[in-house]
C-alpha cells in the first residue's frame, strides 16, 4: 500500500443521547445524511452488524470496509483497499470519540475531522426537529 501512516484520536461533545448517536452510526440510511461528502455501495442492511463488508467512495478512491465490532456503544471497522487500517468509534450520553489508524495517501486526520463536524451537525438538526 502507498502513502504514510497516519494515526488520529478525537473526541467531541454532542447535544445527544447515547441511542441517538448509535443509531446515526450503525443506520447506513442516516449515514448517508450526515456522510453526504461519501458514496456507499448498494444493498446494505438497516444496521451495521459483525462481518459485513461493503464499499464507500471519497471521490475516486474505494475503500473497503469490513465490520469487526458492532454494538449499542462500539462500532469498529477494518479498512483496506484506499486505507489500510482500522476506524474505531465510541460514543456515550453527549459525546463521540473516533480513532482512526492507517496507512493512505488521503488526509486521514482531516477526513475524520470533516466527518466529526458533520456528525455532530447532524445531530443538532435532530434535536431541533424533535423539540
Amino acid at each position: 500500500m502507498l502513502g504514510t501512516f497516519q494515526q488520529s484520536h478525537l473526541r467531541i461533545e454532542v447535544e445527544a443521547q447515547t441511542g441517538v448517536i448509535g443509531e446515526s452510526l450503525l443506520r447506513p440510511s442516516q449515514m448517508r445524511r450526515w456522510l453526504w461528502h461519501v458514496s456507499f455501495s448498494d444493498g446494505l442492511p438497516e444496521e451495521l452488524h459483525q462481518g459485513l463488508k461493503f464499499t464507500s467512495w471519497v471521490g475516486p478512491v474505494a475503500v473497503q470496509h469490513q465490520v469487526d465490532v458492532a454494538q449499542p456503544n462500539c462500532l469498529r471497522l477494518l479498512l483496506s483497499q484506499g486505507i489500510d487500517g482500522y476506524h474505531e468509534w465510541y460514543w456515550g450520553e453527549g459525546w463521540v470519540q473516533s480513532r482512526l489508524e492507517g496507512i493512505s495517501l488521503l488526509p486521514l486526520n482531516l477526513a475524520q475531522t470533516l466527518s466529526l463536524v458533520s456528525l455532530r451537525q447532524y445531530l443538532a438538526l435532530l434535536r431541533q426537529s424533535r423539540d
